[in-house]
């Protein structure tokens, strides 16, 4: 009997409490309960412990291709609590600061387009960035005062969450009625707010944290992250993802492949190159291919369904990105 050797990805619906590592480790468990072949896993960017949601879990050669998703956009559902930030920026950290303040509903509307497109932003103190070799959130756990440099990120979107969390109030023209609710009333109270739940949509490294922290500052208080969820990392959303329970079931017998995504899903919107079999023995070999009639750029080379390689295409040559050794797939899947 042959053992099957996975190659691909299972995203996994990552649940609060639960570290990227630990993840890694109980995909790994499964796979050997399920008596597969074993093989090497990795995930495709951290996802902090308090957060929950999508975890792309690279099988076998996928591996070779986690590191690009760390250079992928990501989307983001959050809840920003107000009136008090912490030393961690969530509701894991300590108190440092309070404010009576609560901003209307009507300025957090008209605040967040100041935070879409590009800014500077300062990650938080309890982060995995290095200073002087060392995580930073080790040097903050052990009470040093952590500085570390803005740097340049992308909002690509940010909104109110018409969903959980959300006032019905917030349904109105946030212009018109100045946060009051409808029929507008220009006597009326302004509606403030204790807490929001917003959706951002944002490039690598990016901190939600500290989108939090800067969000609540703008709006004349503080506040800090008490829900955090991911709801797309790349290509990978939360409706390709599995939940721990389901991943156990592949374990105790559950058929892998009803989950597991070929390789190439992670380089969704790579055009695809199709060699034949010499050509693809070459690339095997790590030869450089020539004449070829397409477009510069980026190309997944396949024989027939197996990826070979990431190539790059300049001229009209190919040369080897990132080889893939799959060569037995269509043997394993017999």
């Amino acid at each position: 009997m042959t053992i099957r050797t996975p190659h691909g990805w299972l995203i996994l619906d990552k649940p609060p409490g639960l570290g990227s590592t630990q993840a890694v480790g109980a995909v790994k468990r499964v796979l050997r309960e399920g008596g597969y072949a074993k093989v090497k896993v990795g995930h495709g960017g951290t996802l902090d412990p308090l957060a929950e949601g999508v975890l792309p879990i690279a099988l076998g050669e996928a591996t070779k291709l986690a590191g690009r998703l760390l250079d992928a956009s990501k989307a983001y559902a959050f809840t920003v609590h107000f009136g008090a930030e912490t030393d961690t920026l969530d509701a894991e950290g300590q108190v440092v600061a309070t404010s009576e303040r609560r901003p209307p509903r009507a300025a957090i509307a008209q605040i967040l387009e100041h935070f879409t497109g590009e800014i500077d932003q300062t990650p938080p103190a309890f982060s995995a960035l290095k200073v002087d070799g060392k995580r930073a959130y080790d040097r903050a756990r052990a009470g040093e005062a952590v500085e570390l440099e803005s740097r340049r990120v992308t909002i690509h979107s940010l909104e109110l969450d018409g969903g959980v969390g959300m006032h019905p109030a917030l349904a109105s023209a946030f212009a018109t009625t100045a946060g009051r609710p409808d029929p507008y009333d220009p006597a009326a109270p302004l509606e403030l707010a204790d807490s929001v739940t917003l959706l951002a949509g944002v490039s690598k490294g990016t901190y939600i944290r500290s989108l939090a922290r800067d969000i609540a500052r703008a709006l004349g208080t503080l506040g800090h992250v008490t829900w955090l969820r991911r709801t797309r990392a790349g290509p990978f959303g939360e409706e390709q993802a599995i939940s721990l329970d389901m991943l156990g079931e592949i374990g105790k017998g559950a058929p892998l492949e009803d989950h597991l995504l070929p390789l190439e899903a992670g380089l969704d919107g790579i055009p695809a190159l199709t060699l034949d079999p010499e050509s693809a023995q070459a690339v095997r070999q790590g030869r450089v291919l020539s004449g070829l009639p397409f477009p510069d750029g980026l190309h997944l080379a396949k024989a027939g369904t197996v990826p070979v390689a990431l190539m790059e295409l300049a001229g009209g040559t190919a040369t080897v990105v990132r080889g893939f050794n799959l060569t037995d797939t269509a043997e394993q899947a017999e």
